[in-house]
């Protein structure tokens, strides 16, 4: 069917049709943003926060739903909610801030598989550790306390400052400072005064850290007290 008006060339009734779209109807021809582009950038932000933590992350993003009908953006950004953390039950938030500003919010759950120190025994409070009082064992790190200790080379040396259980995890909340002077350790005695200065010989009858008092049982059998430096060294005033 054509039609004539007012002496111009026909036209098709199907162009009339398009032209008189409604405003609606044409704002929804625009082009929509990929939801996969949306889950690849949460996946690749929470990568990155955890390429700083021991062992491997595992992450798992919940799907969006596919119904959601957002408009293409040119560049998106990702960002944790204020308290969220890049372990454990987390949240990932996506923005666009133009052409057409919007937010989404992701929810993941992140793992974070590592070897972490436990103890092979019970232990009780001021043990001095060592090499058998230690093992490894490989977990998820987000179900453990913070402040997890990774590597036994933290501890060895130091003291507990509380009981720890058997196969309990250790933390660095839980240790002292290295120890500087070890019971039953040759010391080397040091006290002076002004213009001299004697050493000798003694053994140690206590654990002590640096500035720590410590007693020792000299060569000669004296007992003398004095203050724990590195290097099984004791400083005695007299």
């Amino acid at each position: 069917m054509r039609v004539k008006c007012c002496g111009l060339l026909p036209v098709s009734l199907s162009l009339i049709a398009i032209s008189l779209l409604p405003a609606g109807a044409a704002a929804s021809t625009q082009i929509r943003q990929d939801l996969g582009v949306i889950q690849d950038t949460a996946a690749s932000f929470l990568h990155a926060q955890t390429a700083g933590l021991p062992g491997r992350a595992e992450i798992a993003l919940v799907p969006l739903d596919a119904r959601i009908n957002l408009p293409s953006c040119a560049a998106i950004e990702p960002s944790f909610p204020p308290g969220s953390r890049a372990w454990g039950n987390t949240t990932v938030v996506i923005r666009c801030a133009a052409p057409s500003p919007w937010t989404v919010y992701i929810r993941a759950t992140v793992k974070i598989i590592a070897d972490y120190v436990v103890s092979t025994k019970p232990l009780t409070q001021g043990h001095l550790l060592t090499a058998a009082d230690l093992t490894m064992r490989s977990g998820d790190l987000s179900q453990l306390p913070a402040g997890i200790i990774t590597n036994p080379d933290q501890a060895y040396g130091k003291t507990l400052a509380g009981g720890l259980p058997f196969g309990s995890p250790l933390r660095q909340d839980m240790l002292r400072a290295k120890v500087a002077v070890i019971q039953n350790q040759v010391v080397k005695l040091i006290s002076g005064g002004r213009g001299f200065s004697v050493s000798a010989e003694g053994r140690a009858l206590n654990n002590a850290e640096e500035g720590q008092l410590v007693q020792v049982r000299s060569s000669s059998g004296s007992l003398v007290s004095g203050v724990a430096r590195a290097g099984a060294i004791v400083e005695v005033s007299y």
